[in-house]
Order: C-alpha cells, then structure tokens, then sequence
C-alpha cells in the first residue's frame, strides 16, 4: 500500500508541476509598466543640410540700340568735310566735289600746311582766275566749263566759273551747292578772294 501511495503521490506531484507549467507558459503577457518602458522612436534618420550652392548672377548687358541709319551717314559726311579740301568765296562757304587726281591731290596738299588765300580777278564776264603761288601737275585737255567747275589753267592759276568758256584745262573740281545765278552774284564783282582749307 505504500507503493501506491507512493506511486500517486508521483503522480500528483508531475500533474501539479505540468498544470504549473502550462499556467507560466499561456500566461498573457502585460504590458510593460512605464517604469520599465525604453522607448526607441523611430525617427527618420536625419541628412545632412542640404547646402543650396548659389550661383552668381549673370549679369545681362543691356540690349545695344543701333545709332539711326540717318544719324550714320551725317556724321560720316562731317568726319569727310573735316578731312576735304574747304572752299570759301568771300564769306560764303560752297560745297566742292573734288577730283581724283594729281592736281587736285597737289593742291590739297599746299593747303595741309595752313589755308591758302587767292586774290581773284574777273576776266571775260565768265570766271574768276587768281594765282596759286606755285605749280601743280597738269592733265591738261580740251574742256567747255560749266557754271561752278574749278579748274587749274597754266599749271600756277586756279579759275572758277560763273558761265561757260572753251580752253586747254586740268579740272580741279566743282561746285555742287550753288546755282548759276548764286554763282555769278558771288563771282560777278572786282574784289573776290577765295580761301581753301583743309
């Protein structure tokens, strides 16, 4: 009888270590107090600032404006008048078309160092001829003049014409700014000086 009292005491006593065991291990499991409680947040992992490189501006030049087509040519036409031969009759300045040629070229040259003054004489009721001072190259040819032509005659005498005449001649230019009749009202009298200037 001790044998089964023995044996189921055993018994009981491996029952009672199974119930136990099994009440540990379906044992919910709480909560953990906040006492115990680590918290890892989770944050999202942080990068570097992100650093904005600044580009200098660029610096945009305002548009050129074009000088008028107009403007272009007045001022090219002055820049020419300075660097031409200048007429002036008595106190009249005149516009000349001078020729390309080695007379004309000669007289431009006389007229480099410092203006040059002639004293003119009416002759035959059509031109005025006054003395240079000097001689120049000639081209002479068989020529009928117009009002306003400068010529070189003799080689030493410059002749401006106010009417018409036939003769051996080298042109030297022409006056393009006048009319027949402003040109005999500034070429008809005794006393007429011309002044070229360069």
């Amino acid at each position: 009888m001790k044998k089964v009292l023995l044996l189921t005491t055993i018994v009981l006593t491996v029952l009672l270590n199974a119930c136990n065991h099994h009440q540990k291990t379906s044992r919910p499991t709480e909560p953990p107090t906040s006492a115990n409680t680590v918290t890892q947040e989770t944050t999202p992992p942080t990068s570097a600032p992100t650093q904005l490189q600044t580009l200098p501006e660029e610096t945009v030049a305002p548009p050129e404006t074009e000088a008028p087509r107009q403007e272009q040519p007045q001022v090219e036409e002055e820049s020419r008048k300075e660097h031409i031969l200048q007429m002036t009759i008595g106190d009249t300045p005149v516009s000349v078309a001078w020729e390309d040629n080695n007379a004309a070229a000669a007289l431009t040259e006389l007229c480099q160092n410092g203006t040059l003054e002639i004293t003119m004489s009416m002759y035959g009721g059509f031109e005025q001829v006054g003395s240079l001072g000097t001689s120049l190259p000639t081209n002479d040819v068989q020529t009928t003049t117009t009002a306003g032509d400068i010529v070189l005659y003799s080689g030493n005498q410059m002749v401006v014409f106010y009417g018409s005449n036939t003769w051996e001649y080298t042109r030297l230019g022409h006056i393009t700014d006048k009319t027949q009749r402003e040109l005999t009202q500034l070429l008809s009298s005794e006393n007429v000086t011309i002044t070229l200037a360069y």
